[in-house]
């Protein structure tokens, strides 16, 4: 893996990202631009102070998983102490250091400048895209149009319907509004609960267990690292891990590929079905790579495989019946 090297160890200006930042183009599919606030600097006290965000799951660091989660930001900011990631990010401490969540966030929403922003713990090992965009899309749509206020948040509930506001999609102007006002009222944010920001918030919830689940203990480590092994799991899991870890972002009918070596493997060798995937993959890249270019070489080399597969079967000899008489019976008679 090449992680990215965070440059130089001076903590980054209050000012937020000027838009011509290099994070800032990202936005895909004329989507609606986000920014990304991931707090990753808790003292992890139920896991005896381990490195938290840099336990693995799956293969990969936990922040590393929540970072591929939200790679369509245009900003991303990760509070915390700065470490190697695998993809570049805007850094932000709170002050003083470990002053709780509140003064991490507020921290980090001076680096954004997007309406919306996703604010995320660095513990979800579940967390994906698909969470990322249904967050989004449902803070957009959220109130009526003739509605002067709109929903300010979306967040997600747990399996016990408890609120998981370190999930969640929100109004950067809302968060900044109260948060100004808890600064104004207590004289500082450090050491508030989070429960004081979202009990001002007017806030829309979505049930997911799954992309909800953080890891607070060695056991809830423990279960995450089994349930990606799980059979319905791991090869998803895997895949995502490589993509990851070689730099590549392609989506492709992993189901193709899989009949693919299916077929290679039972009608030529069983080797051969590692060997015949990377070929075509190679052979997709020199066609200038994408989806189409990985399914067009898969149906190439799956066409020559059940050929290869065909001539394999003996071809049926001729009946005695059908034989052709013996040179002596065919003569005519002499007589």
């Amino acid at each position: 893996m090449t992680a990215y090297e965070p440059p130089g160890t001076s903590e980054p200006s209050d000012s937020p990202d000027p838009p011509d930042s290099p994070q800032r183009p990202r936005s895909p599919g004329g989507a609606v631009p986000y920014d990304a606030v991931v707090l990753a600097g808790g003292a992890a006290r139920r896991l005896g102070g381990a490195d938290k965000p840099g336990l693995r799951v799956g293969g990969r660091a936990l922040l590393d998983r929540v970072l591929a989660a939200c790679r369509g930001a245009a900003t991303t900011v990760v509070v915390a102490e700065r470490r190697a990631t695998e993809r570049p990010v805007e850094w932000a401490r709170e002050d003083p250091p470990g002053g709780g969540p509140l003064a991490a966030l507020d921290a980090g929403l001076r680096h954004t400048s997007a309406e919306h922003v996703l604010v995320l713990s660095a513990d979800l090992p579940f967390l994906d895209e698909e969470t990322v965009r249904s967050l989004l899309s449902a803070l957009r749509t959220s109130g009526a149009p003739a509605d002067s206020a709109k929903h300010e948040g979306v967040l997600l509930t747990d399996f016990d319907g408890r609120d998981q506001p370190l999930v969640a999609a929100y109004r950067t102007a809302a968060l900044r509004r109260e948060l100004a006002a808890l600064a104004a009222t207590h004289g500082a944010l450090t050491g508030l609960p989070l429960r004081r920001l979202t009990a001002a918030l007017d806030l829309t919830r979505i049930t997911d267990p799954v992309a909800s689940f953080d890891c607070d203990t060695w056991d809830d480590i423990a279960a995450a690292r089994a349930r990606i092994r799980e059979h319905g799991h791991v090869l998803d899991e895997w895949i995502s891990a490589v993509k990851d870890e070689l730099g590549i972002d392609l989506d492709v009918d992993t189901g193709v590929l899989l009949d693919l070596a299916r077929d290679a493997a039972h009608g030529v060798a069983r080797p051969a079905a590692p060997l015949t995937t990377f070929l075509v993959g190679y052979a997709a890249a020199l066609a200038g790579g994408g989806p189409e270019a990985v399914a067009e070489a898969s149906r190439k080399a799956a066409a020559l495989a059940l050929r290869w597969a065909d001539e394999d079967v003996p071809e049926a000899k001729p009946d005695a019946s059908d034989a052709k008489p013996d040179a002596s019976e065919a003569k005519p008679d002499a007589g």
